[in-house]
């Protein structure tokens, strides 16, 4: 695989985990919500003017860009193993930003995940 294509996924991968913490980020900031018929209008108003779930938007149309781009030039039983980089990712920055919890079961699953990406990368 090219230098280009591992970069476009990489990225796609970055920046789909960026999309998801930013948007935890921005229901970290709005709280808790229902959904009801009378909570429908002040919820999605809150959510569409947070400036991190704007982030977070932008991030996931960015990454469909680089994702569409590096289909382009990469097998899909290639790329979308790749796609797992992302819970990996997700995982420690989750605990480190919001500290969540990474016990030994998570670690461990983690670590199936690489093993897993690193054979598919390597095929």
């Amino acid at each position: 695989m090219s230098a280009t294509s591992w970069a476009l996924i990489l990225g796609g991968v970055l920046l789909n985990a960026a999309a998801q913490l930013l948007l935890k980020a921005g229901t970290n900031a709005v709280g808790r919500f229902e959904f009801a018929a009378s909570n429908i209008v002040p919820m999605g108003l809150k959510l569409a003017l947070e400036p991190h779930v704007l982030g977070g938007i932008a991030c996931y149309v960015v990454s469909l860009v680089a994702w569409v781009m590096a289909l382009s030039r990469v097998e899909v039983s290639v790329a979308y193993p790749m796609l797992s980089i992302g819970y990996v990712v997700n995982a420690v920055a989750a605990w480190y930003l919001f500290g969540e919890s990474l016990g030994a079961m998570r670690m461990t699953g983690i670590g199936f995940i690489v093993c897993g990406v690193f054979f598919v990368a390597r095929s």
